[in-house]
């Protein structure tokens, strides 16, 4: 591009002129474009059919390949069909075929684990051995302390170092 400056002088139709730069009437065609964008619509149909065409021949292939049907599959009815689409009991909660809603199970367990442990029964009535509630028995044990022997001490503990005695001196 020229860094002079351009001539004031303009042609008749209002076009400004300069002598060094020039340009093209055309710079795009415009057939060439369309040409180009309808052989990509037919490309794309014709890739189109072909993978129609090579998905309907894939599963006649495979299809024809598959082993029959068992006779005694085929006098399965629809109930016994969909018992065996699942694996047997007992299955994982929350998959599919599972009647049981796992988090109200959850909550089922936990009720239950709180009314056994807030409960009085007798474990072993001969030998005296009663269960109590969790709450009662912490309050027994702050009252009274642990009762029972204590553990035993385990045989390798060490013991404390006893101090050194002063080391006499040899007399001559």
């Amino acid at each position: 591009m020229s860094t002079e400056t351009h001539n004031p002088e303009h042609r008749p139709n209002g076009e400004p002129h300069h002598d060094t730069v020039t340009f093209e009437p055309r710079d795009v065609r415009v057939r060439t474009i369309y040409w180009y964008l309808f052989s990509l619509a037919v490309a794309t149909i014709l890739a189109f059919a072909a993978s129609i065409f090579i998905l309907r021949y894939t599963t006649k292939i495979v299809a024809d390949s598959d082993a029959e049907t068992l006779p005694m599959r085929k006098a399965m009815t629809e109930k016994q069909m969909l018992e065996r689409a699942y694996p047997p009991e007992p299955r994982l909660q929350g998959v599919p075929g599972h009647e049981l809603d796992p988090q109200e199970d959850h909550r089922e367990k936990i009720r239950a684990d709180r009314a056994a442990n807030e409960q009085y029964r007798w474990i072993d009535a001969n030998s005296g051995i009663a269960q109590i509630p969790v709450s009662e028995a912490m309050k027994i044990i702050v009252a009274k302390g642990v009762t029972g022997s204590a553990p035993a001490k385990p045989s390798g503990t060490p013991k404390p170092a006893a101090e050194k005695a002063p080391a006499t001196e040899k007399k001559n």
